[in-house]
């Protein structure tokens, strides 16, 4: 028998994602003097904030559905993997001025984040009822936005 897995769960862990990568964009917007990266993490930090409501009213909706899996442990160990991961773990105040000195490190690290983002968004559409899946693509669709605008933001640092 295999083990069941629920998507509530995962609902919850996106949003934990979304708050780490809105306080990693707050703490960006006060990090530097340059008004265009302040600007640019600021709006970052409102969207997701955005994402947060988003999942939250994604999360009210789900009924208490659950998935079979085809071997014991498939979806919550691959969907535990894709937050519990360094990116997220270090994602502290103290651990954040030390490791970002640079406004291109501060980019370099929001991309990596809008990288994470699409992923995990998209693995998670696979697993919601149809009603919810344009909302999920909606936001996939953002974090490409976020992804390409601060890929062409790099290129100044460069």
């Amino acid at each position: 028998m295999s083990n069941i897995f629920n998507v509530a769960e995962v609902v919850d862990m996106g949003i934990e994602k979304e708050k780490k990568r809105r306080d990693f964009y707050a703490l960006t917007a006060e990090q530097f003097d340059d008004e265009e990266l302040k600007e640019l993490f600021g709006n970052l930090r409102d969207w997701e904030q955005e994402h947060i409501d988003k999942f939250t009213r994604i999360r009210s909706d789900l009924k208490q559905k659950e998935i079979p899996e085809r071997y014991s442990g498939e979806l919550a160990g691959y969907m535990e993997a894709l937050v519990d991961d360094k990116l997220y773990k270090e994602l502290t105040p103290d651990a954040y001025t030390k490791e970002i000195s640079s406004p291109r490190e501060a980019i370099e690290r929001g991309m990596e984040f809008e990288k994470d983002a699409i992923l995990f968004f998209s693995e998670l559409m696979k697993n919601v009822e149809n009603g919810n899946k344009s909302t999920i693509q909606t936001l996939i669709d953002e974090e490409k936005k976020h992804l390409l605008y601060l890929r062409q933001l790099r290129s100044k640092y460069e």
